[in-house]
């Protein structure tokens, strides 16, 4: 069984999804920690909701690699082995990169390459603006490079002529959950 550490700055829809395969036992991992560092982040009310470990720790008036220290010590206290950025929207430090290197996966609202560096609805709008007729989401390693890691599982679907920005996310979040089962389940079965 793994141990995972969440790190999130939203809602946390993709928890869900990994909360339900935990409990139907489709991957074999534990969620140990979910940290936000915004203290009324709907993700840490998904871990209360569950009776999964959570906390909230601020980054306000501390410098990326201090705000990075304090996550990874907790993540250390809660013998996390691997940590999944869900919807977490800060950038980590190169520190923290290299002390957890090939152990950070994130999801990209975007069949990366394509869109490297943008983060969420303004991701959506440029599938559109651009007339992809394909999109979807990547679960890539993290490194110091942003949305530049190996990646790991992509899951894809069709852009629709009446498509609109709220429908495509829409779209997209629906796979995110799946990829990161997928994901999980390559890193627990090598």
């Amino acid at each position: 069984m793994i141990n995972i550490g969440v790190l999130g700055s939203t809602k946390g829809t993709d928890l869900q999804a990994i909360l339900n395969a935990i409990e139907e036992k489709t991957i074999d991992a534990s969620i140990k920690i979910v940290i936000s560092n915004k203290e009324n982040a709907l993700i840490l009310k998904r871990a209360k909701d569950h009776k999964v470990n959570f906390k909230y720790i601020s980054h306000f008036n501390k410098t990326r690699k201090d705000f990075d220290k304090q996550v990874s010590d907790c993540l250390e206290e809660n013998n996390v082995e691997l940590i999944l950025l869900i919807g977490f929207m800060r950038i980590l430090s190169n520190e923290f990169c290299q002390h957890w290197q090939d152990k950070i996966l994130n999801v990209h609202p975007s069949l990366l390459p394509k869109y490297a560096g943008g983060m969420d609805t303004n991701v959506h709008e440029q599938v559109l603006i651009n007339g992809d007729r394909k999109t979807g989401c990547t679960i890539h390693f993290v490194t110091e490079e942003i949305d530049g890691g190996p990646i790991l599982v992509q899951k894809s679907c069709h852009v629709d002529p009446n498509d609109n920005v709220d429908t495509l996310k829409q779209k997209v979040q629906d796979l995110e959950g799946k990829a990161f089962i997928e994901a999980i389940n390559l890193i627990t079965n090598k």
